[in-house]
């Protein structure tokens, strides 16, 4: 099976219903999903029922680098206190965006570390959004000790040489959708050489459709053509991607995600 690390299944990401695209995920041979709850505390909520609907599925909670400026203590303390629970496996996507600067950029850095420690006192890994902060996003994962608990870099758009400071902090890199345009030249270098057990796969749904999806909305069944892709770029099969990037998903994510991507769905 394939394990969909980073897909976004509330309501306002998720048009046609989760559980419809859940379904057709699961008829593509997709087994495990990590819904990620940002974009508001309701976002946060809606994805954490839906883990315990659906017992292939499992979710992070965070405050996206977009929305930092909307960062309050009481949203803080509702999310930490959302974080302990069984089926949040992560917290995130947390991180900076300097593409977009939708929030001030010391807003998006007081975020970043404060869900850093968050993430560090429940234990739980985190997802890192990074774009067009390279140096900015290692430097404070250094400081705050984000190696403690590792994670994910997700939507992998960078080089190598990020590539191989990520992985000295102990994250694992995640592909989207982006891998299979023809254009990505640095992020197939990327994908051709990471070690084995540092792979991940992911559709950030419903953005960033992978060829041959291009102008639809992204959908988690979707990451079967990203995953061909990854194996291209590596000279493997799809069968050997599959399963070191579930393995890799199952170690990264713990046993709670290896446990309900077992069961099947409810």
């Amino acid at each position: 099976m394939l394990v969909d690390t980073h897909c976004h299944l509330d309501g306002k990401n998720c048009k046609d219903g989760a559980d419809d695209a859940l379904g057709r995920a699961r008829a593509a041979g997709v087994g495990a999903f990590v819904a990620i709850g940002v974009g508001s505390l309701g976002a946060a909520r809606e994805v954490l029922a839906l883990s315990r609907r659906h017992r292939d599925v499992s979710c992070t909670v965070g405050v996206h680098p977009h929305d930092a400026a909307t960062l309050t203590d009481a949203l803080y303390d509702e999310l930490a206190r959302l974080a302990s629970e069984d089926v949040v496996v992560g917290i995130g996507e947390i991180g900076l965006d300097y593409h977009y600067d939708h929030s001030p950029r010391d807003a998006q850095a007081a975020a970043f570390r404060r869900f850093i420690a968050l993430a560090r006192e429940v234990k739980k890994p985190i997802v890192v959004h990074t774009r067009s902060a390279p140096t900015d996003t290692l430097d404070v994962l250094s400081a705050e000790g984000a190696r403690d608990v590792g994670g994910v870099i997700h939507c992998f758009s960078e080089d190598r040489d990020f590539a191989r400071r990520a992985l000295d902090l102990g994250f694992d890199v995640s592909f989207s959708g982006i891998v299979t345009f023809k254009n990505a030249t640095s992020i197939h270098e990327v994908a051709s050489f990471l070690p084995d057990d540092r792979i991940l796969v992911e559709t950030d749904s419903p953005y960033l459709a992978p060829v041959p999806k291009r102008g639809k909305p992204n959908e988690p069944a979707y990451i079967v053509h990203t995953a061909r892709r990854v194996a291209e770029l590596r000279g493997a099969t799809f069968e050997h991607i599959e399963r070191i990037t579930t393995e890799n998903a199952v170690r990264r994510f713990g046993p709670m995600l290896d446990v309900r991507s077992r069961s099947g769905q409810s």
